[in-house]
Order: C-alpha cells, then structure tokens, then sequence
C-alpha cells in the first residue's frame, strides 16, 4: 500500500508537470518549436521581408494598394522615368524668366512635374512607411525629397496672397539634386565626398589659423589707411567758388579707381603732390586761382585761361569710403579675411596689393607674395589628403 501510494504521487507530480510544459508552451520545447517555425514560415511568406509587415496601421504587403506601390517602386520603368522629369525640371529652371511673364506652356510643365513629384513621394510613403528605419523618411535622400515637394505645396498654397515667394521659390534650385537618389553610381561619389568632409578639420583648421595671422598682421599694418584722400583744404573752400568740385581728389569722377594717398608719416608710393593736373577741353591746365583774371568769376566753364584746381588737393587724411564700395579694407579681422580670400583666390589681388603699395610702402607686395603661395601650398595639401582619403573609401567599399 505504500508503494502505491508512492506511484500514484509520482504519477499526479508528473501529469502537473506535463499541463504546466503545455501551459507555457514548453512541453519538451516542442510547442515554442512550433510557434518559432511559424513565425519564421510567415517572415519567409513576406514578398518584401527587409520592409515593414504592416504600415499606415492597415496596409500589409499583399494589400492592393500597398502592393501595387511595391511593384511600382521595385520597377526599374519609373525610376526612368523619375531621372527624365529631373532633367525636364532643369530645363524648366534654366528656362524661367524672373523678370518677365512665364510662358504658359512652361508653366503648366513645372506645374506637372510638381505633381509627378509629389505623387512619387505618395506612393514611396504606401510603399515603404512613412517612419522607422525601412520608412521612407528613414533615408536621408527622401528626407530632401519631402522637403522639396513640401515647399512646392508651399508656394502653391501662397500663390495669389500678398505674400513674397522669392526666398520659397529659390529651394526650386534643390529639385536637380533628385537625381541623386536615382542613379547608384553618382549617390556613391556624393556619398563618399561627405564621409570625407569630416576628415577634413585639420587641414580646416590649419587654414583658419593661417588666415588669423595673416588677419591679425593686416589689420596692424593697414587698419584706417585705404580710406585716405586727397583733400581740399578748407582756406580754399572758403576763398574761392568751387562748388564744383568734389571733396576730395576722383582720378575719373567716381571710386572705381580711386587715388589712395600716404601721410607724411607712411612711406607709401603715393603723395597728394603726384595729383595730376586738371584737364578741361583736351588741354592740361596749370595756371593758379591767383593768376586767373578776377573779371572770370573763376566758374567752372571757363574758356582760357583754366586753374589747375587739382593742385589744391594737397591735405591726406582718411575719409569715409574704402575701395569697392568699402568691402575692400583691413579696418578690422572680418574685413581682412575677405580680402585674404580674394587674394588666395587670384581675382583682383592686384589692385589690393597696389592700393596698399600707394598707402604704407612699397614692401608690402612681401605679404601678399607670401600668402599666395602658403595658399598654394594648402590648396595642394587639401588636394592630396582628400584623395588619399577617397582612395581608402573605396578600397573598403570594394570590400
């Protein structure tokens, strides 16, 4: 009797166990088996496993819109025909008068290829989901695309309102970048020239440290001295009639050229006694205001003889205006970065060189030598190092 009771024990103790396997789903490990491998046989049912099962809370991949979409993007014929309307945009773009009345036929086609676009990025969101990593906004080139159909939506909801679209209708511009995102070969080297960007902060930053000292040397050297002129003195002023005249000395009447000075305490090339002599008629005057007759009235239509009234511009002082419309200066380290700039860049350096020669010393043409070529150099130093990092990426890439 004791051992039965002992076997029937044994045999409750085993029929517990037995419901709480085939509670839990392990009963041998049979019954979770069971679930894994159906969720695996479902995974691999999936047309596209690599996307999202369910998005937009209702569209599963063998949905009829949602299928269709998936069929639509996975074809190779709209991409095509994705990269013709890019190119029709850019036509479009450089075609597009600002100043004038758009033709209506070229706006009905920017008109179509706004909605082509819009509808590409409606039927990518049923495709793909509009969130999460598989999403569409998940990329970072279809971010761009929703940026640029959101503000052509923009602007057509603007359109007839008071309102300015100028800045709205320059992100137009970034519609030619789409292509991008089309061809696999060209988003490869974009790809590749941002991951590099990054890379570049040393060189960066060696090219700012140049460009302070060279700063910081300008501004020292130079900082006031391109706004000198040759002044009239105000005993003339007060003396004689010449209302005429301008302020201060204008080789042709305007700033374009303008004759910057030395003080006596500079060295530069230029002194307001190298003031040419004043020309009336073809004919170089050089008479004085006391030599003229007193019947003349001095005006400034006189026939014969004529004062040299330039020879009166004999005080230089700093004025108000700096060459070209006063970008041109080192009055300060923003304004001598610029000009830094200009010179690295080889357009106009002369004049700067010389507007500086004609200010402070003739000497000076030792900075500006110098920095074209420490600029030289860097542009090879950038050069070299992008390439090298260039030729690495794709080297594991090929990997």
């Amino acid at each position: 009797g004791l051992s039965l009771d002992i076997g029937g024990g044994e045999e409750e103790a085993e029929d517990q166990r037995a419901a709480l396997r085939w509670s839990t789903g392990a009963p041998g490990r049979k019954g979770g088996e069971e679930e894994e491998e159906e969720e695996e046989e479902e995974e691999e049912e999936l047309p596209y496993p690599t996307l999202a099962p369910v998005v937009l809370l209702a569209l599963t991949q063998t949905s009829p819109p949602r299928s269709w979409c998936l069929r639509a993007v996975c074809h190779p014929y709209p991409s095509l025909v994705s990269i013709l309307a890019i190119l029709l945009n850019c036509v479009t773009l450089g075609m597009f008068q600002p100043c004038g009345h758009t033709p209506f036929l070229l706006q009905a086609l920017d008109d179509g290829i706004f909605v082509f676009f819009a509808g590409e990025m409606l039927v990518k969101m049923v495709a793909l989901g509009v969130i999460g990593q598989s999403g569409y906004l998940g990329d970072t080139w279809n971010r761009l695309d929703f940026f640029i159909v959101i503000v052509g939506m923009l602007e057509y909801s603007l359109d007839g309102h008071n309102v300015s679209l100028s800045a709205i209708r320059t992100v137009r511009v970034l519609r030619p970048l789409r292509a991008i995102n089309r061809v696999p070969s060209m988003r490869i080297l974009v790809t590749l020239l941002l991951d590099t960007l990054p890379m570049l902060g040393n060189v960066l930053a060696l090219c700012f440290f140049v460009f302070f000292i060279f700063g910081i040397v300008g501004v020292q050297l130079w900082a006031g001295l391109l706004r000198n002129r040759c002044f009239m003195g105000e005993d003339v002023k007060m003396k004689y009639n010449i209302s005429f005249l301008n302020g201060y000395y204008r080789p042709d009447g305007t700033d374009d050229h303008p004759f910057i000075c030395s003080t006596e305490r500079e060295n530069g090339m230029l002194r307001c006694s190298d003031v040419p002599r004043r020309r009336v008629g073809g004919t170089y005057c050089s008479l004085g205001a006391e030599e003229a007759h007193p019947e003349m009235g001095l005006r400034a239509d006189e026939p014969v003889p004529c004062v040299n009234w330039y020879q009166y511009y004999n005080e230089c002082r700093a004025g108000e205006v700096n060459p070209h419309k006063g970008a041109i200066n080192f009055d300060n380290i923003g304004y001598a970065w610029i000009a830094i700039f200009q010179v690295i860049t080889l357009e106009g350096w002369v004049d700067i060189m010389y507007y500086v020669m004609d200010a402070h010393s003739f000497y000076n043409f030792i900075y500006f030598i110098f920095l074209i070529i420490v600029s030289t150099h860097w542009h090879k130093l950038t050069y070299t190092f992008a390439y090298n990092q260039a030729n690495e990426y794709l080297d594991i890439w090929a990997l």
